[in-house]
């Protein structure tokens, strides 16, 4: 089948304490991260690539659009001018890429040290499994502040929880979600017109499809990673000058 690839990139990245810069523009190894995101999408094969931009989005636009100049005719920019959450991001989309027969998955713009090998494997995990819906999780000893991956005593996904949305008892859970995604198109946009803002951010939570398919009896499937940097975002200067000393200083 196709693959599509989302990648968000829209985000403000208010801890990045630089509003006149696109979060998805900070450097690390002396590229931006998008570069990184972009790269990855076209290593897989990805027949279109829709990057999300939003908050100086002109910035990435014009990256995005000279460094991959050769390729240009498989790259579609998608808006997000008001930031009401990742599912309104991928919302955002919809002209460009609805009814359109293919895989999409969804990457983060600020998760610059994702393989390439994990993303194959996750898509070979997707269509050999002949889910309809997936996500990459990892375990956490510390999961505070991510979402979490629910599953029932046998062991089956049943639902992802934001944070701030966990009960108690939720909260002691240790698989949390990555933000990486592969949706089947064809329920992906009926899944989104489902969605309300009635949780603690106020947002409209990209998550909550996986509940809608669950409800309609879809196979959705929980890849899990073992490296826990590799999907991890920058949402810091400290993190972003972190992972630029301990992963490129030496290269």
């Amino acid at each position: 089948m196709n693959l599509i690839t989302l990648i968000m990139a829209a985000g403000k990245g208010k801890r990045m304490k630089n509003p006149d810069r696109s979060k998805v523009m900070h450097e690390i190894g002396g590229r931006p991260l998008i570069e990184y995101v972009v790269d990855l999408a076209f290593e897989i094969d990805s027949q279109i690539i829709v990057p999300i931009v939003g908050h100086q989005k002109q910035s990435v636009i014009d990256f995005i659009s000279n460094k991959f100049s050769e390729k240009k005719e498989r790259i579609r920019f998608a808006h997000q001018d008001t930031q009401l959450g990742t599912g309104h991001a991928v919302m955002m989309t919809e002209d460009v890429i609805s009814g359109l027969d293919a895989n999409i998955l969804i990457l983060s713009g600020d998760v610059p040290l994702l393989k390439t090998e994990t993303v194959r494997k996750f898509i070979s995990f997707h269509e050999d499994g002949h889910y309809d819906a997936s996500l990459i999780s990892a375990m956490m000893d510390d999961p505070s502040g991510y979402g979490r991956v629910l599953r029932d005593d046998g062991g089956n996904f049943y639902d992802i929880r934001e944070h701030k949305d966990c009960t108690e008892e939720e909260l002691n859970c240790k698989e949390i979600n990555s933000g990486i995604y592969i949706i089947d198109n064809k329920i992906l946009f009926e899944a989104l017109k489902t969605l309300q803002t009635d949780n603690a951010q106020g947002e409209y939570y990209l998550t909550d499809v996986f509940r809608h398919f669950k409800s309609r009896g879809k196979k959705i499937g929980a890849f899990i990673v073992d490296d826990i940097v590799e999907i991890s975002g920058i949402n810091t200067i400290e993190q972003l000058e972190n992972l630029d000393k301990e992963f490129f200083s030496a290269q």
